[in-house]
């Protein structure tokens, strides 16, 4: 099952966006590190490509990200022209800090009181934009939720007498290209749960720990995973965890949440579900499939 969610108000949100594009300076993509190719928008690629803008892309919540995916992360979008890599947790005020002055050397026309820097945040719905928005400003002016499209129109804001920036609703694009890569917003919390399986997107994701990561889910689960498959994990995590019905049969469903909520909140450890070699391969097994159709 192909996973695709583009509620209603993003197509005026992305319609307000490409008017700002043509009045800002610099865009701040922000992206999951945990999934930066997967959490990339696009339409925000295609807008300031259009308007020659460059590239802030902050791979937030770097804390729960595979620290030495994310070195390779960095490398693979710094080779990108106009665009420079950082990646951060937007909980850290003073990794947020930093942001002007990355975003200033990309701009370097633009860098006294009468031509101030003027930034554009953008980002899918749930990768953090408004924790890292209240960070920025210093104070308070962005909701934060735990669901995805908090944030529902623009707002400016002043940082400095040098800086403004531009809050932007989170943004999803109209069909999702590539079916893992729903699959991995869906297990990163950032496609409304309306538009899944919650079951579904935890085999998903046991299948992709099981492959990449199974000391984790040992270390975790206390599960001998060599012998499991990704269907097997879940019920294991069930019958761990206590969480049966009557009868005794794992509840899969609260075991899913369990797994996918274990994840979320890094409690499995530091784990990115892509690297730029897995990216580049799932492309190239998409575009043989495609030739040999």
């Amino acid at each position: 099952m192909a996973i695709q969610w583009y509620p209603g108000h993003m197509t005026s949100a992305r319609k307000k966006a490409a008017e700002t594009m043509a009045s800002i300076d610099v865009v701040i993509e922000v992206v999951d590190a945990r999934l930066p190719e997967a959490s990339t928008n696009p339409i925000v690629h295609e807008l300031r490509l259009f308007r020659q803008r460059p590239c802030l892309k902050v791979l937030n919540k770097s804390d729960l990200a595979d620290p030495e995916a994310s070195k390779a992360w960095i490398a693979f979008y710094d080779a990108q022209p106009g665009v420079k890599a950082v990646a951060l947790s937007s909980k850290n005020k003073g990794e947020v800090a930093r942001l002007p002055a990355l975003c200033q050397s990309l701009a370097p026309h633009r860098n006294d009181n009468i031509k101030p820097l003027r930034m554009m945040i953008m980002g899918i719905p749930n990768v953090g934009k408004s924790t890292l928005m209240n960070a920025l400003v210093k104070r308070k002016i962005a909701k934060v939720g735990d669901e995805p499209a908090v944030t529902k129109s623009q707002q400016v804001h002043q940082i400095s007498v040098r800086h403004s920036i531009i809050d932007t609703p989170g943004l999803m694009w109209p069909k999702i290209e590539h079916e893992s890569d729903g699959w991995m917003l869906a297990a990163s919390h950032a496609i409304g749960r309306n538009a899944i399986i919650d079951e579904e997107v935890a085999v998903f994701l046991a299948g992709l720990l099981l492959l990449r990561y199974p000391e984790q889910l040992a270390t975790r689960y206390g599960l001998a995973v060599d012998e499991m498959d990704s269907v097997a994990v879940v019920e294991g995590v069930a019958r761990r965890r206590g969480l049966l019905m009557r009868g005794g049969d794992p509840d899969f469903e609260k075991a899913s949440m369990v797994l996918l909520q274990d994840y979320r909140d890094g409690k499995l450890g530091r784990i990115s579900l892509e690297t730029p070699d897995s990216r580049r391969e799932m492309l190239a097994q998409k575009t043989a499939t495609k030739a040999t159709n």
